[in-house]
């Protein structure tokens, strides 16, 4: 059966690369991706998935769905297709949906057969407010067995590392004044944010080193000579755990708090993308998808590499799931980049393309027929959960 999903993936290669090559000339930013979303769903319609646009409150999210009507496991395959600001599809979310869909459409083909369902996320603005977090928190993945994403990346490597990451806003209020004739009646918003980030770097050495806090002054006043009512600084904190995250946040906060108290400003903290989850992969599922890559020639795999911070961290902690890196030609390669971009509608890049989405339907297949496999991927889950 796995040489019919071999075939099914083959024989919808050219389809697949023109829609990959589609959302690369037609970048779209995260929530506004309806072209991506239109090419990505039509393929999919055509090989009898139904289709859901608009849930979990994101106009270009989708749901496409094909179920066997026997009873097995449910395999989510996760797609991504929002671009960056000028530079396009360098983060190469223009194949990340397209594998997705050819691996849906690759297992389909023998779902009749072994029984089971098929549910294709369409998960708009992963750059941003991702879309996954969202769809996590409300219980969109519940009924999932396994959820599956994979990123083009200079070099193929194994499921595994990403930061959680909070994205906080510290808005400080003050009070407005002149700052010739009577700065002593004002208070400065504005000195409270630099303390702040004086104190953020006075903590960096007496943190993890996997720790990442970058911020920026998003206001700082209006003129030089009033003193500023109002500044605000916008910080991302990252870590590689989410528990170890926490601790950090709330030094972070109690900065802020203290710069608030030497100054005199009042301070109000909130969130202003979603918060990642780190990337709990779940290892067994991750070896099995690495089993079927060496058995479609795909033989240097390398460990895991950290890329940052990613939305189907939180999926991770929902449902057992892989995030591997597809290799697309140039080791040298760096996301967030117009070389990466470039890299994305090259040969090398097509062929990756259906090789990946092979290998995501074949381990669909192997979670599906094999029990005693997805027993081990949920205990393995279980405990990973449980840790918190």
């Amino acid at each position: 059966m796995k040489d019919q999903i071999i075939k099914q993936v083959n024989s919808i290669k050219e389809k697949l690369w023109e829609i990959n090559d589609f959302i690369y000339y037609n970048p779209e930013l995260g929530n506004e991706e309806f072209k991506a979303v239109y090419k990505l769903t039509s393929l999919l319609s055509e090989y009898s998935f139904k289709i859901e646009v608009g849930i979990a409150n994101r106009k270009t999210s989708f749901k496409a769905v094909y179920d066997s009507n026997k009873k097995g496991p449910t395999i989510a395959f996760l797609c991504e297709y929002d671009a960056l600001p000028e530079i396009g599809h360098g983060c190469g979310h223009d194949m990340i949906g397209t594998i997705s869909i050819g691996a849906a459409i690759g297992l389909s083909k023998v779902l009749e057969e072994v029984g089971g369902k098929i549910e294709v996320y369409g998960t708009p603005a992963e750059e941003t407010n991702g879309a996954k977090s969202d769809m996590a928190n409300q219980g969109i993945f519940d009924n999932v067995d396994v959820a599956m994403i994979m990123h083009p990346y200079g070099k193929t490597c194994k499921s595994g590392l990403s930061l959680a990451m909070e994205a906080l806003q510290f808005e400080f209020t003050g009070k407005s004044s002149h700052a010739s004739s009577s700065p002593e009646e004002g208070i400065n918003a504005l000195d409270a944010v630099i303390l702040m980030f004086n104190g953020v770097n006075a903590i960096r050495q007496h943190v993890t080193s996997d720790v990442r806090i970058h911020g920026i002054i998003s206001e700082g006043g209006i003129a030089a000579n009033i003193v500023p009512g109002r500044a605000v600084a916008k910080f991302y904190v990252r870590a590689l755990k989410k528990s170890y995250l926490r601790e950090v946040i709330q030094k972070v906060k109690n900065i802020a708090s203290g710069a608030a108290l030497m100054t005199g400003a009042t301070l109000e903290i909130s969130l202003y993308e979603s918060p990642f989850d780190d990337m709990n992969t779940n290892e067994n599922l991750s070896e099995t998808f690495n089993d079927n890559l060496r058995s479609l020639g795909i033989t240097d795999i390398n460990p895991p590499e950290n890329i940052g911070s990613l939305d189907m961290g939180n999926v991770s902690y929902i449902v057992p799931s892989i995030h591997p890196l597809l290799g697309i030609g140039n080791p040298n390669l760096i996301l967030h980049t117009k070389e990466m971009a470039k890299a994305t509608i090259t040969n090398q890049a097509h062929n990756a393309l259906i090789i990946g989405a092979t290998a995501l339907a074949l381990t669909g297949y192997d979670v599906i027929t094999n029990r005693d496999l997805l027993s081990k991927i949920k205990e393995e889950f279980i405990q990973s959960t449980t840790k918190l």
